[in-house]
């Protein structure tokens, strides 16, 4: 059955346009509902409750009603958090023993966009097979069960600090954040309440920006996406660094006291080097298709075994349940740390940083002197829809041209959008210079 509404993370669109209208939502409510409680009975488990958090988005009070009109009329219990980063809703959804979680954000996209993402009751991204029982769901009437097999819905008034003491737990018990100046951007998102909190309760001195979010502000000019706000203020402050997260708290960038940014593919050989330094066993790291080829030629210098995911946080932590390995990322900021978390969590993320910067001493910079980033150079060809750019005799006789040039210093990386009808070139070198005249070689092949 190919998927009509799921997407490598949820649901996602446009407020007010298909599917993200309130009626849509509601149906997905009730068929998920009815998805659950078809497996209650089934293992003969008692009524399904799931729990429903939210980034800051002025629509999620429209599609948390919704929701929770959806689930309650299929008898299913629902318990709402109000905003809360993703990997919160993730945490709570386990430690309370649910069926589900669900989360209404579109993380890193603008206020107007808004979507539905789920979590199985491990905490987890949802079955692909539940996924699709769900999509069948959609397709049958909508039919509320009697009045006496309603759901009930309340709110958890402590879902915040039930989370700020999570991430707390996460952080080594020896240490503190003591004498540390931090500016935490909280991209007017999900953290806003949080991440200040948790890292003040571990001692650090912090500065909040893109704290105040109206509905309208999520990512705005802010957050992990939008690091100038945070380089300006590490540097006004004189603080020893700087931590952004996106709209639903689950991308990290830090900047340090100079100014300069460290991406997700520079923590993660971070991180891994870390727990390697610290006596623990590291078979190997997932990145992306997308990673830096410097992070992957230091991890072979470490003897870490390294392996390419598909780009997407949900294909990343695929790979390492498939190998049974703990770490990974992207270099948008999506960091897994599967023996801290069961996803990806900026701000606990943020804290393995931390942790690694206190165990050693010394700076992100000295840390990552092994690794220089290959420059990358990337440009969105738009092409008519259904487009076959692997067929494209142009396309495909410059890149033999090119591959060999750069074989060993350097790749080219040719994908379509999930998301629009685009065409990404990418190309990766040693020298800015290389990598711009060769992604522009294969951009214009590709537009002839």
């Amino acid at each position: 059955m190919t998927r009509k509404y799921f997407g490598t993370d949820g649901i996602r669109g446009r407020v007010g346009e298909a599917p993200i209208t309130p009626d849509f939502v509601m149906r997905l409510g009730y068929a998920a509902g009815m998805v659950l409680a078809h497996g209650a009975k089934q293992h003969d488990q008692a009524r399904p409750t799931v729990l429903i958090g939210k980034d800051t988005r002025i629509s999620g009070y429209m599609l948390e009603a919704a929701l929770e009109a959806g689930f309650t009329s299929a008898g299913v219990n629902v318990l709402l958090t109000g905003p809360l980063p993703t990997p919160g809703v993730a945490y709570l959804t386990r430690a309370l023993r649910l069926s589900a979680g669900v989360v209404i954000s579109a993380s890193h996209n603008p206020y107007y966009d808004n979507g539905i993402k789920f979590f199985s009751a491990d905490g987890d991204k949802l079955p692909d097979a539940v996924e699709m029982a769900i999509e069948q769901a959609l397709e049958e009437p909508m039919v509320c069960v009697r009045s006496d097999d309603l759901g009930r819905a309340r709110r958890i008034e402590d879902a915040a600090g039930r989370y700020i003491e999570f991430c707390k737990s996460t952080f080594p018990y020896e240490q503190d954040l003591h004498k540390l100046k931090l500016v935490v951007d909280c991209a007017h998102g999900a953290a806003y309440h949080i991440a200040p909190h948790v890292f003040h309760e571990l001692g650090a001195d912090v500065i909040s920006i893109g704290n105040q979010p109206d509905g309208r502000n999520i990512n705005a000019g802010y957050g992990a996406t939008a690091p100038e706000k945070l380089i300006e203020a590490v540097k006004a402050n004189g603080a020893d660094l700087g931590l952004a997260f996106d709209g639903d708290a689950d991308r990290l960038q830090v900047v340090d006291r100079d100014g300069r940014l460290f991406n997700g593919d520079e923590l993660l050989y971070l991180i891994v080097q870390d727990r390697l330094q610290a006596g623990q066993a590291v078979e190997g790291a997932v990145g992306t298709l997308m990673t830096n080829m410097a992070v992957e030629l230091a991890f072979q210098r470490q003897g870490v075994e390294f392996v390419r995911a598909k780009v997407g946080d949900r294909y990343v932590l695929e790979e390492l349940n498939k190998r049974k390995w703990t770490l990974g990322g992207e270099g948008s900021g999506h960091l897994l740390c599967l023996d801290r978390h069961t996803t990806g969590d900026g701000i606990v993320s943020a804290l393995q940083v931390l942790a690694a910067l206190r165990r050693s001493g010394k700076t992100l910079s000295q840390l990552l002197e092994g690794v220089s980033l290959f420059p990358q150079t990337l440009i969105n060809v738009r092409v008519e829809k259904g487009f076959d750019w692997q067929s494209h005799a142009g396309l495909s006789a410059a890149r033999a041209v090119i591959e060999p040039q750069l074989a060993g210093r350097g790749r080219v990386l040719i994908r379509a959008s999930g998301t629009e009808p685009v065409v990404r070139v990418m190309v990766e070198a040693e020298k800015v210079e290389t990598a711009e005249q060769a992604a522009q070689t294969l951009a214009d092949a590709l537009r002839a």
